[in-house]
């Protein structure tokens, strides 16, 4: 099981700040953690190709060829406030100081 101590130092890395409730709780569980993966370790899978995925990914977006824009008409129908063939929006304030 990891000390009290290595798991403080775990939250120090993760900017964490943890109760004495919490830092029993978590040495239990990252300790489990540590354990599956000291399973895995022991598996022989010289016989298993590295993967990024355990499914295969397809690419869900349509081509990326060029087709027509809107006529800008149709783009400005929605907004709120449309001038001089554009969006107009508010202007920035002053920057935080």
């Amino acid at each position: 099981m990891l000390s009290r101590e290595q798991v403080l130092h775990v939250a120090r890395l993760a900017r964490l700040e943890l109760t004495d409730e919490e830092l029993e709780r978590m040495a239990a569980e990252l300790s489990k953690v540590l354990d599956h993966m000291e399973t895995i370790g022991e598996l022989d899978l010289t016989a298993v190709e590295p993967t990024s995925h355990v499914v295969a990914l397809e690419n869900v977006l349509r081509a990326d060829e060029p087709r027509p824009c809107l006529p800008q008409d149709v783009a400005l129908a929605s907004a709120p406030d449309a001038a001089d063939g554009g969006f107009r929006v508010p202007s920035p304030g002053p920057a935080p100081s």
